[in-house]
């Protein structure tokens, strides 16, 4: 049997291919990439706030895998709004490019949950402290200093507005929200619900069985959720919906949820 954490090793060799995949042919978001998976700094802050949140909490993951996946959703629903010719807020401001974008979802959607590692109670704020210095460090390595001044903003404008309780302001911080808000699928409850926590969160996200994100056929990105029992309309509602209607983007986003192994699907279409 393999160990917890050389399945989590797996899991993250795997995801790292789909979120290279998410930026192939922008260099500077590659780079990027490799600083966040190497720097030994940010891989333990994730790690203890992940720590924080399972261990002491019982709350469902937050750590590395959570940051991989969060961040592959985000760079999608990203480019599908690219594809389909919606300019980001980078882009309609004229002082980037979209590739800028792709460097500002990725950087903030990796590192939007840094804040644990201090506590779960404002940790939309806290993660401005613990990540502020660190882009001012690197962050001059991809960019002209001035230029990276504005990038360093536009990344802890969107790690803040993550949070429901804060509405984004740009398309880059819609991408993030949305893209933390679809990582729904059990396994990020199997932890806390195996340390005993039977509560309506545990057992409607154990009931998510995936989450895609596509074009969509009336929007432009249509969000598909599979769910094994009803009871995944609650996480879809109160968890997904929110950050959908915080979001900025809610007005590109179709919802569509199904239980497996029926003939009838369940929330054929939401608005939020």
């Amino acid at each position: 049997m393999k160990s917890h954490s050389s399945s989590d090793d797996s899991k993250k060799g795997e995801l790292d291919v789909l979120l290279r995949n998410c930026i192939r042919g922008n260099e500077l978001a590659l780079k990027a990439l490799k600083f966040l998976e190497e720097d030994q700094e940010i891989q333990e802050i994730i790690a203890h706030g992940n720590t924080l949140v399972i261990g002491r909490l019982n709350y469902n993951d937050h750590g590395p895998i959570h940051s991989r996946i969060a961040s592959i959703n985000a760079l999608t629903v990203l480019q599908i709004l690219h594809s389909e010719g919606i300019e980001t807020t980078i882009e309609k401001e004229k002082w980037g490019d979209y590739r800028d974008s792709q460097v500002v979802v990725l950087i903030a959607t990796y590192l939007h949950d840094m804040g644990n590692s201090i506590h779960r109670e404002q940790h939309y704020q806290h993660v401005l402290t613990m990540a502020n210095p660190i882009l001012r460090e690197f962050l001059p390595t991809l960019y002209s200093p001035q230029r990276s001044h504005r990038i360093r903003a536009s990344i802890l404008e969107c790690m803040y507005s993550h949070d429901e309780g804060a509405q984004c302001l740009s398309i880059e911080g819609g991408c993030v929200t949305v893209g933390d808000g679809t990582d729904m699928a059990n396994g990020r409850a199997r932890i806390p619900f195996s340390l005993g926590k039977l509560d309506i969160h545990s057992v409607s996200a154990l009931s998510i069985e995936n989450v895609k994100i596509v074009k969509g056929e009336n929007k432009p990105i249509l969000i598909e959720v599979e769910l094994s029992e009803s009871a995944g309309v609650f996480q879809i509602q109160n968890v997904l919906g929110k950050k959908i209607h915080a979001s900025g983007i809610q007005k590109y986003i179709q919802v569509r949820g199904k239980v497996l192994g029926k003939d009838i699907g369940i929330l054929d279409e939401i608005e939020f």
